[in-house]
């Protein structure tokens, strides 16, 4: 079957564009239409996929700027088939909240921010499928233009000192990242010969270890801000707080998984020497976020942010699989990028439901007490919250073993660092779920029941958390290709090292 990537990618912009001709108040349908479109096309595509092939799939390739050696290259592998498909559905699942919901129905300008909506999620599915470091760079540096409209202009209170720091935070990385990919394109490129930013040839014309070094540096600034992790994590708190609440459903189940999605596609393949030389480095960004993270997250009272450092724990397991520097590592982390995804968007639609039962407020000391009245809404809320500390029974737990098997395998004393967060995780979960449910009730709280469009939006998403918790096989047969050859030039420098050592 022919999946054209490129109407994948432009479908959503499509609606959009198609939106901004109808009545402001059907606005969203155009948008809606597009991103369901995307969807049904992402569906088809993740189960067309050949798991057991080897290289890219459904693949274009053309000339763009020829000049510089830029094609407009897309392809789908293991690596970025699932998040392909979880960025197309949650993005549905958001944009009929942000519709539905009656909060945000009064928004003023209304097709400017579903056009800036679909903007944004063109923008990630682009950095997902580029095969080209520039249309790589391209798409990672669009993101910001849709977020900083939806954060500062539709945002919450704060909104715009929020929307500053985020856009300095990442401003400054993603530039640096710009100075790596044309040091990158230019030092690759072969005397005499032409210059490639396509991401096949890079892997091909290894640089010197000192080169791979710096470059490397700048590529690991960006990404770590984009995430985020410890200490790169300075504009996420009022971020989380100021942004609307769909636009935070995307902005942290799926844009934060870009950066590290890009150590996988772009680090390891094409810097591994710098890999292996910084990966002490890397894992102790990764423990230490684990650990800040999880014990941030217990002491908070705002629900948003403790589901936002809760995210930087997550994220920190993430990167620790991918440092592993081990195919089971890397396998844990794809999986754990799906996983989390899920998670934190079930999580901040319970949070709105939530809101909507306590008064508008969202601080867990104004809430509980509403369990008995709202079984199915607390029965939604403890699959998210076991899923978060990763019980057995849950894809969480295989990917997080995956991640510590990987870090066992070669840095134990890290591993075994980590694995504390496992515990910590439980800590601050159990108390978010109490709190919300079973606490004597705040004042104003009133009892009921989910309604339609929560169960609607939050149900989905926890029968998918329950059926790779069920059979997490689904992502791991896609994904085991990926990893391997996104490992396969790290293991030829780690080899020799341990043939030295032998």
């Amino acid at each position: 079957m022919t999946i054209h990537l490129s109407i994948v990618l432009f479908l959503p912009l499509a609606g959009a564009v198609v939106g901004a001709f109808l009545p402001a108040a059907r606005s969203h349908w155009g948008v809606l239409a597009g991103s369901v479109g995307t969807a049904l096309y992402a569906i088809v595509l993740a189960f067309d996929f050949d798991r057991g092939a080897d290289g890219l799939q459904y693949v274009t390739d053309d000339t763009w700027i020829s000049e510089l050696g830029i094609h407009w290259s897309l392809g789908v592998d293991g690596l970025n088939v699932w998040l392909i498909l979880l960025t197309a559905l949650l993005w549905v699942g958001a944009i009929v909240y942000g519709w539905r919901a009656e909060r945000f129905r009064t928004r003023q300008r209304p097709a400017l921010f579903w056009f800036h909506v679909a903007l944004a999620e063109t923008a990630v599915l682009g950095a997902f499928m580029a095969q080209d470091l520039a249309v790589f760079v391209f798409f990672f540096d669009l993101m910001l233009v849709p977020f900083f409209f939806l954060i500062g202009q539709w945002g919450e209170e704060n909104r715009v000192p929020a929307t500053i720091k985020m856009m300095i935070y990442t401003l400054v990385g993603s530039l640096l990242m710009l100075a790596g990919a044309v040091a990158l394109g230019v030092l690759s490129t072969p005397e005499g010969g032409h210059i490639s930013f396509a991401l096949a040839d890079l892997q091909q014309n290894t640089l010197g270890e000192g080169t791979q070094q710096w470059i490397f540096l700048l590529f690991a600034a960006a990404f770590l801000v984009k995430a985020p992790v410890f200490p790169l994590h300075g504009w996420m708190p009022d971020a989380y707080r100021a942004a609307p609440l769909p636009v935070l459903v995307v902005f942290s189940a799926i844009v934060s998984k870009v950066g590290v999605y890009g150590f996988l596609r772009i680090v390891l393949p094409i810097l591994p020497d710098a890999s292996v030389h910084f990966q002490d480095l890397m894992i102790a960004f990764a423990v230490v976020s684990i650990l800040y993270g999880s014990v941030i997250a217990f002491a908070q009272d705002d629900t948003r942010l403790v589901v936002g450092y809760s995210s930087i724990a997550q994220l920190g397991f993430i990167l620790l699989g991918i440092f592993s520097l081990d195919p089971k590592g890397s396998q844990g982390a794809v999986m754990q990028m799906v996983n989390h995804g899920l998670v934190a968007a079930g999580l901040f639609f319970a949070i709105a439901a939530l809101a909507r039962r306590s008064g508008g407020s969202e601080l867990l000391s104004r809430m509980g007490g509403i369990a008995f009245r709202a079984p199915a809404l607390a029965a939604l809320l403890l699959i998210l919250a076991f899923a978060t500390l990763a019980m057995p029974g849950t894809a969480n737990f295989v990917g997080e073993l995956l991640i510590l098997f990987g870090a066992f395998e070669d840095e134990f004393t890290w591993g075994l660092i980590a694995a504390i967060g496992v515990v910590l995780a439980s800590v601050y979960m159990i108390r978010f779920f109490i709190r919300a449910m079973h606490n004597e009730p705040g004042e104003g709280v009133q009892s009921r029941e989910a309604c339609a469009l929560e169960l609607g939006v939050i149900a989905p998403v926890v029968a998918v958390i329950v059926a790779l918790g069920v059979y997490p096989q689904v992502i791991l047969d896609g994904s085991e290709k990926g990893a391997e050859q996104a490992g396969a030039a790290v293991e030829q420098v780690q080899q020799p090292e341990v043939s030295a050592i032998r």
